[in-house]
């Protein structure tokens, strides 16, 4: 503003609008208000100056000089001057010429700034440098200052005239031999020095001077660099030009370094030729010559390590960025200064919260320097320059082990403040892991065989979740090892390490070779397990070896092996399927093997594997459920299979410790460490429950989701891998997990159901252990309640108990069902079957006393040897004894568990199964609901539900029919086999074995049987009728017509295996030689029925020796086990009496035959044809059509009526010997049992005397049919014979003619037999003679009308599995009454004038062959009747035709011939309504019976060749 202001008034007197004396009085008023206002008027008057000489106008120019010479006065003459123009100046007359003046300034100006002084240099004038020299290098430890020096040394400059260049050049000399003098020399060069440049150009000189070849630049230079620079006296980018190498040079070291460790790598995992080999030598050679000749040194490296050496860590960092990563600090000396600096800056801290406790540590002294970094006090203060700095160092702290394990213990000390903390933790925390990835894991690797640093580094590690470690070996393996040169030699250097102790390794010498394993690990273990996890993965031999080598390894090791098996495991390059795509890699189950030996042994944190496991069933993969077998089964001790013995099986059903002894093949002891690791992982980490719940789910994903695309062989496979998986983790929960424990964690049985869509037997196998839990907490609590000791009491505590805990249960089980089910089976019974187990049911006191006494024999073994010291005897027999007494005490508890469990059954079995509907509906839900799903399971629980029926029927429950119980389980098991897995299929063999067991023992023995079974629930046949009186019926099935039953389960059991060996399919066939194997030892007990077994085996074993070797192995075992069994096996009169026919038959006797082999029908396979009839008579009606009902049945009917003779000598020999020992036994026992005053028993009497008159008639009409029968047809019944063997290999279902071979054998069994008794090779008998009897019998004997009303309505089910299609199944009656030997009694006579006449006619030859062929004619076409009569159910054909060559038709095949039949035949078939409905309705169909069967008889052959053409 005053300059605007001077001007503006200098500018107006210049134009004359102001006066100039009046202007001068102002400007020199002015002139007083500021010190500098004369030389701001001065520059005023220039500017003035020059726009006034520009003017034209003359009095202004006048003006402004007039003006400035009146201002003259106080403003100084030097000021003018010095801003005025020459020629203005002299015509003020400030000057005399300007001429003059001008050149005066050029003068001057030359003068100042071009002439060049000489100095004078050190080698012409040394004396002023000699004193020079003498005043720097004199002692400085007085009073002597910087300031004083430099006096001095200006004196020096001045009176010596010296150069002050060489001057400085000289102080940097002498402050370089004195470099410790460094405040002195800094502060005299900061008060010398005015130019940086200058410094930086002396200092560049000196460094230039040693760039040359095999110079070495001093130490003391780079340190007065690194001062100056530290002081900031001289620039870094000044300096960094004139050092030596260049950075492109430097750059294209590092990649040279790179490529080489790259090429050393290579050749060290090469195979190399010998010859190569020299060659390399040679090479290697020329390069070391090459490398002698020292190249010059890296000044820029030596200036890094001086700037570290005193702190400067501003500008070392800026050096370091120039250059590749760790390329500064792969020099040991500048890692060592940057190390030595970290232990300056972290040593507060550490000596505050790293400093283990007792540990004096080595005292630092800090840096003089206030410069340098600060030292951290806090976590915090290290992220200021700390963690920068030992990013930069990288992999090289393994040069100074003391700070890496300072720093190790800086990151316990901060996670131990964590908990207390939590401002900064993530920052901090994510610092902390970044220097354990970047710097901590490189450095171990660089480390030789450093155990302690290991064990150091696992103290931090461990603090950190798995997935925080996992997620560092994982960058440790695959990218730590590329990042730098050292570290690609390492690993290269590792695997050919692992590679020559892996090539030794042996069971031998595991010790020598594990130490070497170990000092490797200690430092490289990734790369050393990924390659032996290779080599395991190839071979699996070396599993045992190098489980037993890994001893010697550190925790932190055995963590890292953890995480390269879950990787390994984890590889998506590898198939988890070998290339048929049936079975598991081997690689894949080594590894499992590996991990369950590796963490049974070693104590690895199990986190990661199962929570790896988890995240594969989650993912809907199911093979590596594979690890979680063999964990559990290793670490646990619990072992699924289902090759177990029986002695196994039996020690299974016992308590924990007869399991642990008895009940696996391999004796897993010492796992109570092993188990509690894995117990505890499962529950820290919530993985039990999840675990359990995706594996229930996953069984049936397995089929439904991952099926679809792979081999059924494969998902049947993984089915069963997935179930014993769950099974055997179940068993480890059970018990593992204590009561608290497991309650808490397993949800109820709905929820398990209906929320999380658990299958039923996984919910209630997970929640069983509960409920045992429950009921004995409950039971002892109210035992403490009351102190009442008797046993009474306690089995009432007991009930009571069992109440409070199942009552929600049976509530909550109603939910799982729809509402009708609960019409058949009580939620009590079905929650009983589904909570108890084979412990709650028996006790195993053979497999306790085998134990025992296995113990008592080790402990004498113990002491009669001598080679055993006496302190290790004493342990042993301690050991062994303890064992026993626990044992024994098991076993006494358990015998009172049982006795409570019984009791409690007993009382509970009334309110089990309700009466609303039939007792056959009853089994089906018992079946469907509970026993199918159970039985397949797991082993025991096979075991569990063959004696959970036999225990239903001991206890005499209420409505359950023993009976149906197991005709339905024998008759229907193709559909079932066919739809099991290959271990369900072991399972369900077991479950039919056990069953077949208890029909055994009945059968075997009358005394058992009437012990047994007689006057119990299970085998009573209830009959109402509104005939006769009216009354009840109460029928026992007797033990004779009982064994006819067990042989028609036999029969249909052999009918059913043929049938699934003849289908072709590798599941049907593969199934039912597993099943058959498993039930090998009750079956088959009849001769016969294994000829036909063995038959078809053999067939089996020829068809699939070349195309499927596992069937051919199977079927080969299975037939070795047959043969051996044979001489157990018993002809089929032996084992059910069964009566001989007639030697001499005659065409009508002969048309008794049921099949193709023309044996004699039986009561039994009558009495299925009758059961059969109702049953499809009941679905047709449920088609809404009104059918006659089986044709072919009436057809049978009518041979059998023409049959005569035969059938009644057929009936005498049934019981021909019990009739002559026993029949007075057995009247009075008859009498006693039903007295003749009731009216039953006149209904009876009724009955035979009706049944006396129809024999007789039935016997004349059959002797008529034989008199009629021409003789002129010879020649047509020979060719109906040979189409009649045509029609036998056809015989209603499709099947091809057995070979030729079975022809002859049944042609040779034929001959052998007396008569025409052929029992065929590869044939069945059939399990009860057919009598005309029998026929008549079934009208009015309550029990076939028993058997009838209840197969009327049967229903069957495809199993339990993931099908629900129901069909008809035809059910076994139950053969016949105890009046029937009163009725046999009686015909005895008759039947000895049937034999003798059959004896006249044998005679003659002529006769009997035309017999035979009208024998074989009635043979064939009576089998095409009862194969139309058989259906598609296999359950349905209990007759007696072959199963080697009848196999079960299809539904359509059995309607197609059945439209296929006369009217005339539909008209004879129609049966009355169901014969419940009285006595008069059965007399009726006695009667059209008996006409239907006259008219049979006349008629003869041709009614058989309409019905079949």
């Amino acid at each position: 503003d005053a300059v605007t202001a001077l001007y503006e008034l200098c500018w107006q007197v210049v134009l004359g609008n102001l006066k100039l004396d009046l202007a001068a009085n102002v400007l020199g008023d002015m002139m007083e208000l500021r010190d500098d206002m004369p030389s701001i008027l001065a520059d005023v008057f220039s500017i003035l100056d020059l726009e006034t000489v520009a003017l034209e106008e003359k009095n202004k120019r006048d003006h402004y000089t007039q003006l400035v010479g009146a201002c003259v006065i106080f403003v100084p003459e030097a000021i003018l001057k010095e801003r005025l123009d020459p020629e203005t100046l002299e015509s003020l007359g400030l000057i005399k010429q300007a001429h003059q003046f001008n050149q005066k300034i050029v003068k001057i100006k030359t003068k100042l700034f071009y002439k060049q002084q000489k100095f004078n240099l050190l080698r012409e004038e040394n004396e002023g440098y000699a004193k020079l020299i003498t005043e720097l290098g004199q002692d400085l430890s007085g009073n002597i200052t910087s300031h004083l020096v430099l006096e001095s040394i200006k004196s020096l400059i001045g009176c010596f005239n010296l150069d002050p260049n060489r001057v400085l050049d000289i102080i940097l000399e002498v402050y370089e031999s004195r470099s410790d003098q460094d405040e002195f020399f800094l502060s005299l060069i900061k008060s010398y020095m005015c130019e940086p440049l200058t410094l930086c150009h002396i200092l560049g000189f000196k460094f230039k001077f040693y760039q040359e070849p095999n110079e070495e630049t001093p130490k003391s230079l780079y340190h007065i660099a690194a001062a100056l620079l530290h002081h900031n006296l001289i620039e870094l980018e000044d300096l960094y030009v004139h050092l030596m190498p260049l950075d492109a040079t430097i750059v294209e070291e590092h990649k040279r370094d790179i490529s080489e460790a790259k090429q050393i790598a290579r050749k060290l995992v090469m195979v190399v030729l010998p010859s190569e080999k020299t060659e390399d030598k040679e090479k290697d050679k020329e390069k070391d010559e090459e490398k002698n000749d020292k190249p010059p040194d890296n000044q820029k490296l030596g200036l890094l390590e001086a700037l570290l050496r005193i702190g400067d860590w501003h500008h070392a960092q800026s050096i370091m960025d120039q250059m590749p990563s760790f390329y500064a600090t792969s020099h040991k000396a500048i890692a060592l200064a940057l190390c030595q600096l970290v232990h300056l800056t972290v040593e507060p801290l550490y000596r505050r919260a790293g400093l283990p406790k007792g540990a004096r540590g080595c005292v630092l002294h800090p840096l003089r320097n206030k410069r340098a970094p600060r030292p951290a006090e806090s976590f915090e203060d290290l992220r200021r320059d700390t963690f920068s700095m030992l990013c930069y160092l990288g992999p090289h702290l393994s040069h100074d082990p003391i700070l890496f394990a300072k720093i190790i213990r800086l990151g316990k000390g901060f996670m131990k403040e964590v908990q207390n903390c939590n401002h900064y933790i993530d920052t901090l925390l994510s610092c902390f892991l970044s220097i354990a990835d970047q710097v901590l894991l490189p450095s171990l690797s660089l480390m030789e065989c450093n155990a302690c640093m290991s064990e150091e580094l696992w103290g931090l590690f461990k603090l950190f979740p798995y997935q925080h470690r996992y997620r560092l070996y994982g960058q440790w393996k695959n990218e730590t090892y590329s990042s730098h040169p050292l570290l690609v030699k390492v690993k290269a250097q590792t695997v050919e390490r692992a590679k020559y102790i892996m090539k030794r390794l042996t069971k031998e010498n595991v010790k020598q070779s594990g130490r070497q394993i170990g000092k490797l690990s200690h430092s490289n273990p990734t790369i050393l397990f990924d390659y032996m996890l290779s080599q395991i993965q190839w071979y699996d031999n070396l599993i045992v070896p190098v489980v037993d080598s890994l001893k010697y390894l550190t925790s932190l090791n055995y963590d890292v092996l953890a995480y390269c098996i879950i990787e390994a495991l984890a590889n998506p390059e590898k198939e988890k399927m070998k290339h048929d795509d049936t079975t598991i890699s081997s690689w894949l189950q080594s590894l499992a093997s590996l991990c369950g030996a590796v963490f049974r042994k070693y104590p690895i944190e199990l986190a990661g594997l199962l929570q790896y496991v988890t995240n594969q069933l989650k993912a809907g993969k199911s093979f590596d459920l594979l690890i979680l077998k063999e964990v559990v089964q290793k670490m646990a001790g619990i072992e699924i299979t289902d090759e177990m013995t029986s002695e196994q099986l039996e020690a299974m059903t016992g308590g924990e410790q007869l399991k642990a002894e008895g009940g696996y093949f391999g004796q897993i002891r010492n796992t109570k460490k092993s188990s509690q690791r894995l117990k505890d992982v499962l529950l820290d980490h919530e993985l039990a429950l999840p675990l359990c719940l995706l594996m229930a789910q996953q069984r049936n994903g397995v089929v439904f989701l991952e099926g679809g695309e792979k081999h059924l062989k494969l998902v049947g496979h993984l089915y069963d891998q997935c179930h014993d998986t769950l099974v055997q983790f179940g068993g480890f929960l059970a018990s593992n997990l204590s009561t608290e424990d497991y309650i808490k964690r397993v949800p109820s049985i709905d929820i398990l159901c209906n929320q999380f869509h658990t299958p039923h037997d996984a919910a209630f196998f997970l929640s069983r252990p509960m409920y045992a839990h429950q009921i004995l907490s409950k039971y002892d609590e109210l035992k403490k309640a009351e102190k009442g000791n008797r046993q009474q009491q306690k089995v009432h505590k007991y009930v009571a108990a069992c109440e409070q805990v199942m009552t929600p249960v049976h509530e909550a089980v109603v939910s799982l069902h729809p509402a009708r089910v609960w019409d058949d089976l009580r939620p009590q019974f079905y929650a009983t079957f589904w909570s108890l187990t084979m412990y709650d049911l028996a006790v195993p006191h053979a497999a306790y006393d085998r134990e025992v006494n296995k113990l008592k024999t080790q402990i004498k073994a113990i002491e009669e040897n001598p080679e055993i010291p006496l302190n290790k005897k004493k342990k042993e027999k301690e050991r062994c004894t303890a064992l026993q007494e626990k044992l024994q005490e098991e076993e006494k508890k358990q015998l009172e568990h049982v006795q409570r469990v019984l009791h409690r059954l007993k009382l509970e079995k009334d309110n089990w199964l309700l009466a609303k509907s039939t007792k056959n509906e009853t089994i089906t839900k018992f079946l469907q609901l509970c026993l199918f799903p159970r039985c397949i399971f797991s082993s025991i629980d096979a075991v569990y539900c063959a004696r959970f029926v036999e225990l239903v029927h001991q206890q005499k429950t209420p409505n359950f029919c023993t009976l149906l119980c197991y005709d339905r389980v024998f008759s229907a098991i193709i559909y079932t086999v066919a739809s099991c897995t290959e271990n369900e299929s072991h399972r369900y063999g077991r479950f039919l074995c056990c069953m077949l067991e208890t029909v055994t023992r009945w059968h075997s023995d009358r005394a058992v049987y009437e012990k047994e079974c007689v006057n119990y629930p299970g085998f009573l046949t209830i009959f109402r009728a509104t005939g006769f009186d009216g009354g009840n019926k109460v029928d026992q099935l007797d033990y004779e017509n009982f064994r006819h039953v067990v042989h028609k389960w036999h029969y249909m059991l052999t009918k059913a295996s043929v049938h699934c060996l003849e289908t072709g399919d590798y599941t049907h066939i593969r199934n039912i030689l597993i099943v058959l194997t498993k039930i090998l030892p009750c079956y088959p007990k009849v001769l016969n029925l294994g000829q036909a077994l063995e038959c078809r085996v053999h067939k089996i074993c020829l068809e699939e020796k070349d195309k499927r070797p596992d069937l051919y192995a199977l079927a080969m075992g299975y037939s070795g086990r047959l043969k051996s069994q044979k001489v157990h096996m018993v002809p089929e009169n032996e084992f059910h009496h069964k009566e001989q026919p007639a030697r001499s038959a005659t065409p009508a006797s002969q048309q008794n035959g049921p099949g193709s082999t023309g044996k004699p029908a039986t009561s039994t396979s009558k009495t299925e044809e009758g059961t059969s009839e109702d049953g499809e008579r009941g679905k047709d009606k449920s088609q809404g059509t009104t059918k006659p009902v089986n044709k072919a049945n009436s057809a049978a009917a009518k041979v059998t009526t023409s049959n005569g003779n035969g059938a009644l000598n057929s009936t005498k020999t049934v019981k021909e010997r019990d009739d002559k020992e026993k029949s007075g036994k057995e009247k009075k026992e008859k009498k006693e049992k039903t007295p003749g005053s009731t009216p039953e028993t006149k209904a009876e009497n009724r009955r035979e005397k009706q049944r006396d008159e129809r024999a007789g008639k039935e016997e004349r009409a059959a002797r008529e049919g034989k008199e009629k029968t021409p003789k002129a047809d010879r020649e047509k019944v020979k060719a109906e014979e040979k189409s009649s063997k045509d029609d036998k290999t056809k015989a209603g279902n499709g099947e091809p003619a057995e070979p030729s071979r079975e022809r002859d054998a049944i042609k040779e069994s034929k001959s052998k037999e007396k008569g025409d008794r052929s029992a065929v090779a590869g044939t069945l008998k059939s399990p009860v003679p057919r009598s005309e009897s029998a026929e008549s019998e079934r009208g009015k004997d309550p029990f076939w009308l028993f058997v009838s009303l209840l197969c009327s309505s049967h229903s069957c089910f495809n199993v339990w599995k993931h099908f629900d299609c129901t069909h008809h199944v035809n059910y076994n009656s139950v053969a016949r009454s105890k009046s029937r030997e009163r009725e046999l009694e009686k015909k005895d006579s008759d039947n000895t004038q049937g034999r003798s006449k059959e004896k006249k006619e044998e005679k003659d030859r002529k006769e009997r062959k035309r017999d035979h062929a009208v024998n074989d004619r009635e043979t064939s076409q009576e089998s095409k009747r009862k194969k139309d009569e058989n259906g598609t159910n296999s359950s349905k054909n209990s007759k007696s035709t072959s199963p080697s060559c009848d196999s079960p038709l299809s539904a359509e095949k059995e309607k197609s011939k059945r439209s296929k039949s006369s009217s005339k035949e539909k008209a004879e078939s129609v049966k009355p309504e169901r014969t419940s409905s009285g006595g008069k309705k059965e007399s009726r169909h006695d009667k059209e019976k008996s006409e239907k069967k006259e008219k049979r008889d006349s008629s003869g052959g041709k009614e058989e060749k309409k019905q079949y053409p």
